[in-house]
């Protein structure tokens, strides 16, 4: 589940392994691209840490994190 801390909205994710990972990353980048609003992301192996936060609204979370975060989630 994303948890909201220090004006941002945070998720780990984890997969069965690299590939699954990486292509859970393509697809997140797709629809990142669309919305035109960019996750902060970390990827070890099988372990994708996930940030969001409105960087023009002064990095905090706004409507936009969230609507990207549940467009996010509908791909698990």
């Amino acid at each position: 589940m994303w948890k909201e801390e220090n004006n941002k909205l945070k998720r780990t994710f984890e997969f069965k392994d690299f590939s699954e990972a990486f292509a859970f990353m393509t697809r997140v980048a797709l629809i990142a691209e669309k919305q035109n609003h960019h996750p902060w992301w970390s990827n070890v192996y099988n372990k994708i840490e996930m940030e969001l936060n409105t960087h023009d609204a002064g990095d905090v979370v706004t409507e936009k994190d969230w609507k990207l975060a549940k467009a996010i989630d509908k791909l698990i």
